[in-house]
């Protein structure tokens, strides 16, 4: 009998792999965890010593040097991280605050999240963003320099209208009222095609952007009904929502007829690629700017979940814009390979 392919021996070989990857990932947190309390308690010790002493800042550097000659490979014990633990247990006094939440991200995240926020209500929510969504630092960072606490689940939306909870709660949560597209490095009259073309060019940045769980499926996606073809600008799958999401971009002002269109869409997508399981596709219309009472009205009929957002493009200095193409320019160029791809494929 061939043991090694039998159903039992591939079952008992999984199932040992699923044990160790996830004691692997327990010890890991296990470490983060001890090792944030430990840097809590030097950095309280150290607070409580100075209050009651009048000690300044240089007993840190003694205290820095005594330790590492003691302790010569041990990391984290350098005048500036023992200053960071001192702010960090003056920030953060609560104890069982700092054992049920703030102990769950790394400690470089706590550095990032303590030292750029003074609110402590908005500190707690980037520390719940970033477990609930395991956020990188530089993803948290990101967040936090684009004030994501004001943005995101703040869009104008009808999704509790057209989506039962808590699909809808959901939805709406993963939405951001306004995103930054500075990394494009585009100019501000830049038209969609060009936002487009940035956007797949960057399309790891954009995702990041966009937030966690959203797949990328294409750009441009081609949609044939009755011999006709349409062309929907960006289309993913987000994972939690089990939907796809269509998203349109708009350069300038939010027009009426802009939901109409997207409304369009997300019946095609429904009818056509939505399979059993997956819940209804979610549109979202990303505009360079918005009237709320306007998309308000307009998505108060609508019978589609749809999500109005703003793109911000910041101006680019007036040297660097001297050598990018204009939006004409960009076009006849789009024009052109449009044309020669179309050649070549007549030609084979």
């Amino acid at each position: 009998m061939d043991i090694i392919n039998s159903a039992d021996y591939v079952s008992l070989f999984n199932d040992i792999k699923k044990d160790i990857q996830t004691s692997r990932i327990k010890a890991h947190l296990s470490v983060n965890r001890e090792l944030v309390m430990l840097y809590w308690r030097i950095g309280k010790q150290i607070l409580q010593k100075q209050e009651a002493n009048g000690w300044g800042a240089r007993v840190i550097d003694t205290l820095s040097m005594d330790l590492l000659s003691f302790f010569p490979n041990a990391k984290g014990l350098s005048p500036r991280n023992l200053k960071y633990m001192q702010k960090f247990a003056r920030e953060f006094r609560d104890l069982e605050i700092v054992q049920q939440l703030v102990a769950q991200i790394p400690w470089g995240h706590n550095i990032e999240i303590f030292t750029k926020i003074k609110n402590q209500e908005i500190r707690q929510w980037y520390i719940e963003k970033t477990i609930e969504n395991g956020w990188s630092r530089s993803v948290l960072v990101m967040n936090i320099n684009a004030e994501a606490h004001l943005k995101l689940g703040a869009a104008q939306t009808n999704f509790s209208d057209n989506l039962p909870k808590p699909t809808s709660d959901l939805a709406q949560s993963l939405i951001k009222s306004e995103y930054n597209f500075d990394f494009l490095g585009l100019a501000e009259e830049a038209n969609e095609k060009m936002i487009e073309k940035g956007l797949i060019d960057n399309i790891k940045q954009f995702l990041l952007n966009l937030g966690s769980g959203f797949a990328f499926l294409g750009s441009q996606y081609r949609v044939v009904l009755a011999e006709e073809e349409f062309f929907i600008d960006l289309l993913m799958y987000h994972v939690k929502l089990k939907s796809y999401v269509v998203i349109e971009l708009k350069a300038g002002k939010f027009k009426p007829e802009y939901v109409g269109k997207l409304s369009f869409y997300l019946t095609a997508i429904d009818a056509e690629i939505k399979e059993e399981g997956d819940n209804p596709t979610i549109g979202i219309l990303l505009c360079q700017s918005s009237n709320k009472l306007m998309v308000e009205y307009c998505l108060r009929d609508s019978k589609k979940p749809i999500g109005v957002s703003e793109y911000k493009i910041n101006n680019l200095p007036d040297k660097i814009k001297e050598y990018l193409p204009k939006p004409e320019q960009f076009e006849h160029v789009m024009n052109i390979s449009r044309n020669n791809n179309i050649n070549k494929t007549s030609q084979g």
